[in-house]
């Protein structure tokens, strides 16, 4: 288990977010919100490729037929690495005007578990929605500012709930059929420690965060306590994957974002991704059911 992380690409993205692995071409896939743009990363090669998204685009997920499920700032789209083009399929929150999409999660069953902020990081609109065959559904949580997650455990019973400016994740039970019930309190955090963002679990059921302005990403056990720590030389650290040939090598983004002039100065690879070893290996990133 590596302590610190290292320099895996320079990329000075503005909000480096939604890092997937994607084992059918053993690539990173990540998105740049605010340029707003896709990435994939190829290990093998150091090859990065970025396509120009239409709108803030918070995350990216493979589907089964190949392709790929985005979430932009108003809607969900398909999204083809072949021609960069972006067909929406369900467009979101027509009534919040100054909302967007923010993070996302696909569940074993294929499920899409997302949610919204509103954009200005004001006011508690941010809501927590499933997409399954087509449809999607607002659930029942309680609106926050600033969505993050979920982050679903291994067996897909569980979604860690990441209210960023709350300081907080609960943990709220997805029943068989789907539903998701009410939230206990998982997780609280001191703001000096940096603010929970992107949150995913391990093949042990850990909840891997990033915290932003916290230079570090860290790992709770699933009864909260803490088993690791690994620090960045970057203050905002994003969100985690965990992939490779053993799913132990860990792959991060970082912002740029809020920094000032004489921050970024000290923090030249802000906006970049990194890497770290862990010793418990990734879930395999379960393609979106198409099955309408």
């Amino acid at each position: 288990m590596d302590s610190e992380a290292r320099l895996l690409h320079s990329v000075g993205a503005e909000l480096g977010e939604g890092p997937v692995w994607s084992a059918r071409d053993k690539a990173l896939w990540f998105v740049d919100i605010k340029a707003p743009c896709v990435y994939r990363y190829d290990p093998a090669s150091h090859a990065l490729d970025r396509f120009d998204a239409p709108s803030h685009v918070g995350w990216i997920l493979p589907a089964q037929d190949g392709l790929w499920v985005a979430g932009l700032a108003k809607g969900l789209h398909r999204f083809d690495p072949r021609d960069g083009s972006f067909t929406l399929m369900n467009g979101i929150e027509p009534d919040l005007p100054d909302n967007r999409l923010n993070d996302a999660a696909v569940d074993p069953a294929g499920r899409i578990w997302f949610g919204s902020m509103d954009n200005r990081e004001v006011h508690p609109t941010g809501h927590i929605y499933q997409w399954h065959r087509g449809a999607v559904s607002r659930t029942a949580v309680p609106p926050v500012v600033i969505t993050n997650g979920p982050a679903i455990s291994p067996d897909g019973r569980t979604a860690y709930l990441v209210d960023t400016l709350g300081l907080s994740i609960a943990a709220h039970p997805i029943g068989l059929d789907g539903t998701i019930g009410a939230g206990r309190p998982f997780l609280k955090f001191d703001a000096s420690k940096g603010y929970p963002d992107g949150a995913i679990c391990d093949a042990g059921g850990g909840v891997w965060v990033g915290f932003y302005g916290g230079w570090a990403a860290r790992r709770f056990a699933p009864d909260g306590t803490m088993t690791d720590e690994v620090r960045f030389p970057v203050s905002n650290v994003t969100k985690i994957a965990l992939g490779g040939d053993d799913g132990r090598t860990a792959f991060a983004t970082t912002a740029r974002q809020g920094l000032s002039a004489e921050r970024l100065a000290s923090q030249p690879l802000a906006g970049d991704i990194f890497t770290f070893r862990t010793d418990i290996g990734g879930i395999p990133v379960m393609p979106v059911s198409l099955d309408l």
